[in-house]
């Protein structure tokens, strides 16, 4: 199991926000190329993203499907990657100070991504991962900057 921690400036609220903005999830997800649609309950428990991966014109559509959902506490996901399977991935957010940190655990649950063994396909997560919390702490940061500059 690949574990990621990051800390944001960003109280968990905002973090929660850029999380339950489903459009947005290609931005901050390594690998998602676009978004087709996304359920009007998300991040709801069952709701679902429907995005495709990859680099076009070599793009599959896949979708990503909410498996437990918290508020500005967790958010864990059933994310398609076809064809190399799905993956359980679990985001917790837990306050630190006037920030939070934020930790995204992931795994293959099924397909033939299962066949590399884990010590060889966890570093590819680990580092697919560093750059998808760099790239969620910088919206979730930048939301915050903008709402102190307007005030």
């Amino acid at each position: 199991m690949s574990v990621n921690t990051r800390y944001v400036d960003a109280p968990p609220s905002a973090v929660w926000e850029a999380l339950s903005d489903g459009w947005l999830y290609p931005v901050w997800v390594v690998g998602a190329a676009r978004m087709r649609e996304v359920d009007d309950h998300w991040p709801a428990e069952g709701a679902q993203l429907h995005h495709s991966v990859g680099i076009w014109p070599a793009l599959i559509d896949d979708q990503t499907q909410v498996l437990e959902s918290i508020p500005e506490q967790l958010l864990q996901l059933r994310a398609q990657g076809w064809p190399a399977g799905e993956a359980v991935v679990t985001i917790r957010l837990r306050p630190s100070g006037s920030g939070t940190e934020v930790e995204i655990e992931e795994d293959v649950s099924s397909g033939p991504g299962r066949l590399l063994p884990s010590p060889l396909r966890q570093p590819i997560l680990k580092w697919r991962n560093t750059e998808t919390l760099r790239r969620l702490c910088y919206i979730a940061e930048r939301r915050v900057n903008d709402l102190r500059g307007a005030s």
